[in-house]
């Protein structure tokens, strides 16, 4: 039997707008992953809610929350809002730092799970919030953070499918940009929405795999850091 899973809806104030949101928060949780999905998609995501699930199996807290109000994507017929990246980074950091101010979220480590302009918005934010250790983009659009990929420190993974040429081509640039610890992981057989057999299981693995790695190592770091605090604090 795996840990008991505690699941809520909540509601994530950001700037003037409320975001609608989905929590699940195993017991024994080490990190908390943040979903920024990409342009026309949402919290409930089938792709997203699957990598989801397969965090949550593994440990890790998910946080799956909308970018956009309802009302700006009904009315957002250009697609303006969905490419603002300033925009979906700033309400990106709302949510981090919503999340950093729950008594039972704060004291995890924060990672981002991230989709197409989602993953701009993901590595703008981390630019300005060093709280966050670990990125995973999953066919995204990490080149328009633009100048924020060379601020980026939290270790960030690139995940696009190997028959999605222009993304690849994109990640690769973006890659060269970033001077964090970084990879670029290719799924053979993949198009841009890893509607393939099998394809989604791997960037499941692969992220959770990231995750692990770094995420859950930065709070085990910052553990022992507050302990050797407290013992020099009592000494």
């Amino acid at each position: 039997m795996g840990p008991s899973t505690r699941t809520a809806a909540v509601s994530i104030q950001a700037g003037g707008v409320k975001l609608p949101g989905l929590l699940r928060l195993p017991s024994d949780a080490s990190a908390l992953i943040l979903f920024a999905h990409g342009s026309g998609s949402s919290r409930l995501s089938p792709r997203n809610t699957y990598v989801a699930e397969h965090l949550g199996q593994a440990g890790f807290g998910t946080l799956l929350f909308d970018l956009l109000t309802e009302q700006e994507e009904e009315v957002d017929e250009t697609a303006e809002l969905r490419f603002d990246i300033p925009l979906l980074s700033a309400r990106l950091s709302a949510a981090t730092e919503w999340t950093l101010r729950q008594p039972l979220l704060g004291g995890l480590a924060v990672g981002y799970f991230a989709a197409s302009t989602g993953a701009a918005a993901a590595l703008t934010a981390a630019a300005q919030l060093p709280e966050v250790a670990a990125v995973v983009s999953r066919g995204g659009r990490p080149d328009l953070a633009g100048p924020a990929l060379s601020r980026v420190r939290a270790a960030t993974l690139l995940i696009v499918g190997g028959n999605d040429p222009q993304v690849l081509t994109l990640n690769r640039y973006a890659l060269q940009q970033l001077s964090c610890e970084t990879e670029l992981a290719v799924v053979p057989g993949a198009t841009h929405l890893f509607a393939e057999p099998g394809a989604l299981t791997q960037v499941a693995s692969l992220a959770t795999a990231w995750f692990r790695r770094h995420a859950t190592l930065q709070r085990a770091l910052a553990g022992r850091r507050n302990d050797g605090v407290s013992r020099a604090t009592r000494t």
